[in-house]
């Protein structure tokens, strides 16, 4: 008896703890995500009138949408080893009020080098909030609670395009209302929140549980206690260097085939941020013309309103089975399949539906995904497995949206990109399936 009463209070100070660390870091986190993805992606629905104006063509915007990533990619690893070195709270701090400067400077962009240019220098701004923030949340939460919060943090991406899709096309036709140039004024002002954000950061986040007075001291010693416990699990090497620890993580086989599965789930994610918006003004009215920016905008809405609910379900699942393998891997493989079929019908609203499911499946993969890196290693080593695996991973941003920008420029038709983009997302959910395949000991 005393034995299960002592069980049920640990349970009772665990759940209470959790509640109460959520409660504090999450919605802050994901609003500052949400503001992240919303200067990242405002691009796709700024192109819809940027490219005219300023004479940027299909395959050239194809490039300066992707070459964010390969900034991002050569910033991310450095980014991360220095969040753990000077802490979350200072670092975060120090992305979120980069990233706002050039998202508003992009405002100012005459022509293709200059937009290309900010895309890439964006895209070094960025680099290690993503990861740095798995890495943060891993210093918070144990392992069985991980998919679930990474969900509710991840829950800013497809909220910002619930948001964001409608807010961007409004400020873009306000502006050009008002006489000014709506994209530049989009760009203007949704950069903004980034730095005010990132000034409060310095003032909300705690970078470990040993300093967060706002919760109890029973709270804090069992978190500490726990967090140390798993970190038991899976002890370093006596004698190992700082270097040397990220040396060995980011030559590990499970990291690099983690990038690679990664880099294949992703190409979807950043295929669609970047065109749907233009994939779906492509369709017709009942009257023949073209859909206006204001529909365009709530209709992109749509797969990210299905993904935001469907993600949050599957990944609380993941969590209340321990089950990962084809939580991640049959997630990815049903968004491949959906949207492959909808464009093989070639129907505006079988496509729509397609994207709303593939928006689902990915987003549901991508949080459970990152369960599993994080509880390979610990430390700097985490730190900078968690960094290349976004980096290699987000690389499919470059290749995906110059891929689809310049198979729409030669076929005049999204079907040979998004059929190209579905082979990749299906062949990664499978390789994922096989990599975490219970492996047999001798």
């Amino acid at each position: 008896m005393a034995m299960a009463s002592a069980l049920n209070e640990t349970a009772a100070l665990e759940r209470s703890t959790v509640r109460r660390i959520t409660i504090r870091l999450i919605p802050f986190l994901a609003v500052l995500y949400l503001f992240n993805f919303i200067d990242r992606t405002n691009v796709a629905f700024a192109a819809l009138r940027m490219r005219e104006d300023v004479g940027i063509s299909p395959s050239a915007y194809g490039l300066g949408a992707g070459i964010f990533f390969i900034g991002y990619c050569l910033s991310e690893i450095p980014s991360n080893v220095a969040l753990y070195r000077f802490g979350a709270r200072r670092w975060i701090a120090r992305i979120l009020v980069s990233w706002g400067f050039v998202a508003s400077l992009t405002a100012l962009v005459q022509n293709s080098a200059q937009f290309i240019g900010l895309r890439f220098l964006l895209g070094i701004a960025e680099a290690g909030f993503y990861p740095g923030v798995i890495y943060f949340l891993s210093l918070w939460f144990p392992a069985s609670h991980r998919a679930r919060v990474t969900a509710l943090f991840y829950l800013g991406v497809p909220i910002a395009q619930v948001i964001g899709a409608p807010l961007s096309t409004w400020l873009i036709e306000t502006g050009d209302s008002a006489g000014l140039v709506g994209w530049r004024l989009m760009f203007l002002v949704e950069g903004l929140p980034a730095i005010l954000l990132g000034i409060s950061a310095l003032y909300w986040l705690t970078d470990s549980p040993a300093q967060a007075n706002w919760l109890s001291a029973r709270q804090r010693l069992w978190l500490i206690k726990e967090l140390e416990s798993e970190r038991q699990v899976k002890p370093q090497a006596p004698g190992v260097t700082y270097w040397r620890q990220i040396a060995q993580s980011l030559a590990n086989r499970s990291t690099v085939s983690l990038a690679l599965i990664y880099f294949g789930i992703t190409s979807g994610s950043n295929a669609m941020n970047f065109f749907l918006p233009s994939v779906i003004q492509s369709f017709k009215s009942v009257s023949g013309a073209r859909l206006g920016l204001l529909t365009t905008g709530l209709l992109t809405a749509i797969p990210y309103a299905v993904a935001s609910v469907a993600m949050v379900v599957w990944s609380g699942h993941s969590d209340l089975t321990q089950e990962r393998r084809f939580h991640v891997g049959g997630a990815a493989i049903v968004a491949a399949v959906a949207i492959a079929f909808a464009f093989s019908l070639n129907s505006p609203i079988a496509i729509l539906l397609g994207f709303s499911v593939m928006a689902a499946g990915i987003y549901s993969a991508i949080n459970v995904f990152w369960s599993v890196p994080s509880g390979l290693f610990h430390g700097v080593g985490a730190a900078a497995a968690i960094g290349m695996i976004n980096a290699i991973g987000n690389l499919s941003g470059f290749g995906g949206a110059y891929l689809v920008g310049f198979l729409f420029e030669k076929t005049n038709s999204y079907a040979p990109a998004f059929l190209t983009i579905s082979c990749c997302v299906g062949l990664a959910g499978v390789a994922f399936i096989w990599f975490s395949r219970p492996r047999r000991h001798a």
